[in-house]
């Protein structure tokens, strides 16, 4: 074969791995591709023992809370006089209440109460956040100013206070205690959003948008929104144990639902009777908050240090 004549074969095009792929492509290969990066990204969470134990509680709790049935048999409002006042056995976890009530059954049955409000109270403050936290950062001068300065007479304000104020205007209940707690807490998602939209609204790729057109409304939707979110979500993790703590101490004080619905704050409370003599009814309800807002908190510190 002569020099110059090109030979067919060697010149021939490699075949690269993702060109053999690429017909797997389709629905069944970008849920393979979208469970890969998922196992990706959650692996350096799933190395560390201390948020995998405490996203565990957390989910046991919120399981529990929805479906408290899967994890005991006793109704909580289902009294035993022969069974008073029992300690923590194998029978009863938590030992039982005065009434002979399951104080583990309880637990968990107001675990469904606490859920719904604390849940109420983040997504009010999360709505109520993001709208003044967008409209200071984005829009600037005196509605920044404005919304800022009633932010910090908010802040300047304690939360439980605020939430006492409030709860008595309303009354009580679970409604009126979410409406509360969110009250208390909408004031830091208005200032972490508007410091993330300030810093967003001055990254090249937003000025980029507006160079090639966009309008401002487009950049918000589809940039500054989308890379304000990190901060925002972990501070509603947070924020979740501090709503479940605040939660706690209007129940414990009497502003919650009213009696026999166990919440873990009237649980508390009701023990206090007994702390001589049976001091597992406020103790053991009393740890078990705290491991939820324990959680909570390693929870979101872990998430925060991994977007750093």
């Amino acid at each position: 074969m002569p020099a110059d004549v090109a030979d067919p074969v060697g010149t021939a095009e490699p075949v690269s791995t993702a060109t053999l792929t690429s017909g797997d492509g389709g629905a069944g290969g970008q849920r393979r591709r979208r469970r890969h990066d998922l196992l990706v990204a959650a692996g350096p969470l799933l190395r560390r023992p201390g948020f995998v134990l405490a996203g565990l509680f957390v989910v046991f709790v919120i399981v529990s809370g929805l479906a408290p049935g899967l994890f005991t048999s006793y109704k909580p409002s289902a009294t035993s006089p022969t069974d008073k006042l029992k300690g923590p056995s194998l029978h009863h976890l938590f030992g039982t209440d005065e009434l002979g009530r399951d104080l583990f059954s309880r637990v968990l049955h107001g675990s469904t109460l606490t859920i719904k409000a604390t849940g109420g109270a983040v997504l009010i403050a999360i709505v109520a956040g993001l709208a003044i936290g967008v409209v200071a950062g984005f829009f600037g001068g005196w509605v920044d100013s404005l919304l800022m300065r009633i932010v910090d007479i908010l802040l300047a304000i304690p939360a439980l206070l605020m939430a006492l104020v409030i709860v008595t205007a309303l009354g009580f209940g679970l409604l009126p205690i979410a409406i509360a707690v969110g009250t208390t807490i909408t004031p830091t998602f208005a200032r972490t959003t508007r410091a993330e939209v300030l810093r967003v609204k001055e990254q090249p790729y937003v000025e980029a948008a507006r160079t090639g057109g966009a309008s401002w409304g487009r950049v918000l939707v589809r940039h500054i929104l989308p890379n304000s979110w990190g901060p925002v979500s972990v501070l509603a993790v947070l924020d979740f144990g501090t709503a479940v703590l605040v939660i706690s101490s209007l129940s414990f004080l009497g502003f919650g639902t009213p009696p026999p619905a166990a919440e873990w704050g009237t649980l508390i409370s009701n023990g206090r009777n007994f702390l001589i003599t049976s001091p597992w009814l406020s103790l053991l309800p009393g740890l078990f908050v705290a491991l939820v807002v324990f959680s909570l908190n390693h929870v979101a510190r872990t998430l925060e240090e991994m977007q750093r």
